[in-house]
């Protein structure tokens, strides 16, 4: 059922796709979707946004909870890697999040978008743990871990919406990567190392 709200309501809009058209899709009958979804076709939506955030959260979870003393660089390298993956293979979902958002925030429903923002902001709240460790520790600079975080998932969502641009944008004519491995180097080297050039001691 999940899958296939996904699919139509990425496919037509949410506001354009009709239940019918998703019991139809997910060969059930509608008042089987209402058996398991008693608030109709919003609360599909949101079972659909928390579905990929549950994902999200075990993801995280798994994956910093046991670094087995890697550097936090190392750490996180892989983490971006892992988040691409995630996101690409959700593709459909994810577009579709950040696309209501907005839509929410635009035609005054902001309640229903704070419920997806305390989402966000669990997730977020798993990255910082790692990384506040280690300004403490003084592997990393200190700064205001919050903003860290956001940077970390911004530049994640934003390299994506430039390999995988919505229907009707263009893509890269030209990649300069050709996996997912390269691309969490090419955002580690930018968030971790920077820019500038480093004169040798």
């Amino acid at each position: 059922m999940l899958d296939a709200a996904t699919a139509l309501f990425a496919e037509k809009g949410y506001a354009s796709a009709t239940l019918d058209e998703v019991a139809e899709r997910a060969e059930f009958g509608k008042g089987t979707l209402y058996n398991y979804f008693p608030g109709g076709k919003e609360e599909l939506l949101f079972a659909v946004f928390d579905d990929l955030y549950d994902g999200l959260t075990a993801l995280l979870s798994e994956h910093l909870a046991d670094t087995n003393g890697q550097p936090v660089r190392e750490v996180y390298r892989s983490l971006i890697a892992r988040l691409m993956q995630h996101f690409t293979l959700n593709q459909a979902a994810f577009f579709l999040l950040i696309k209501e958002v907005q839509r929410m925030m635009i035609e005054g429903e902001e309640a229903k978008a704070v419920r997806l923002m305390r989402r966000r902001d669990e997730i977020l709240g798993i990255m910082a743990g790692p990384l506040e460790a280690a300004m403490e520790a003084g592997t990393l600079r200190r700064l205001p871990v919050e903003p860290v975080v956001h940077t970390i998932m911004g530049n994640v969502k934003g390299i994506l919406m430039y390999l995988n641009p919505p229907p009707g944008c263009e893509a890269p004519a030209e990649a300069p990567w050709q996996s997912i491995d390269e691309v969490a180097d090419f955002l580690t080297t930018v968030l971790f190392d920077g820019m500038c050039v480093h004169p040798a001691a």
